[in-house]
């Protein structure tokens, strides 16, 4: 850079690596702002673009009377190039309750900051899905738990980077899902004979067609583990204590 002097130069002083770093110690006082380092580089709006493409998604608990709906916008980078990728931008809850304006609004800054910064965000999804309602958490339709409402939004996250892309499922082989098939109907044969005394359960487990009599899998959170030749296995994801 040119620095234009416009006096009489009277003096000069070559500055020791010592003295230099003491200057740029000194700078890094007086301008902290100045050493921020960035791990990405932070993602931009395009110009030109007034809209981004989205998703919107429904979130229902048996907690509210009010549903909530989350939107999640995306932003195509890389556009028409063999790199072309689809990566969350921003994000939105709206829900007629406003007992979680608060957090809600919170919520949804943070996240849309982290999405905007870049880098790998599929952590959101795991950290939302980790938090606990110390009040206990609710069973949705086809028998899964979730602990908390931070959880059910953590879900629909992780649903989205999947649908986009960022998230490759853990999806069951051809043979274990033979297997697995083989079990439920193993199972249910054996409920018939056995579980004419049982008593009413949950109309979520009923509502997913597993046995009447599957217990709460501690993997996949959905009650669909049942005891076939002293094993216990979950006919929902596979999982099994016995490997």
């Amino acid at each position: 850079m040119t620095v234009k002097i416009e006096g009489k130069i009277v003096d000069f002083e070559v500055l020791s690596e010592e003295k230099l770093k003491q200057e740029k110690k000194k700078t890094r006082v007086d301008n902290p702002t100045d050493n921020i380092i960035r791990m990405t580089e932070a993602v931009q709006r395009p110009e030109g673009f007034e809209s981004l493409e989205g998703s919107t998604y429904k979130i229902k608990t048996p907690m509210d009377d009010h549903a909530m709906y989350v939107t999640i916008n995306d932003i195509v980078l890389n556009l028409g190039t063999d790199d072309e990728t689809r990566r969350p931008f921003e994000i939105f809850i709206n829900s007629k309750n406003m007992d979680h304006f608060q957090w809600i609004v919170a919520l949804t800054r943070l996240m849309s900051a982290v999405f905007r910064k870049g880098g790998d965000v599929t952590f959101l999804a795991e950290e939302l899905q980790a938090v606990f309602d110390p009040k206990g958490g609710y069973f949705k339709p086809g028998g899964k738990f979730v602990p908390s409402i931070i959880a059910d939004i953590g879900g629909v996250v992780e649903h989205h980077l999947i649908k986009i892309g960022l998230i490759v499922p853990d999806e069951l082989s051809e043979q274990q899902q033979l297997i697995l098939k083989q079990k439920r109907v193993e199972a249910e044969a054996a409920e018939k004979k056995t579980a004419a005394d049982l008593t009413a359960v949950s109309t979520a487990t009923e509502d997913a067609g597993y046995p009447a009599s599957a217990t709460l899998c501690n993997k996949c959170h959905t009650k669909a583990v049942v005891v076939m030749d002293n094993c216990a296995t979950c006919l929902s994801c596979g999982y099994s204590k016995c490997g």
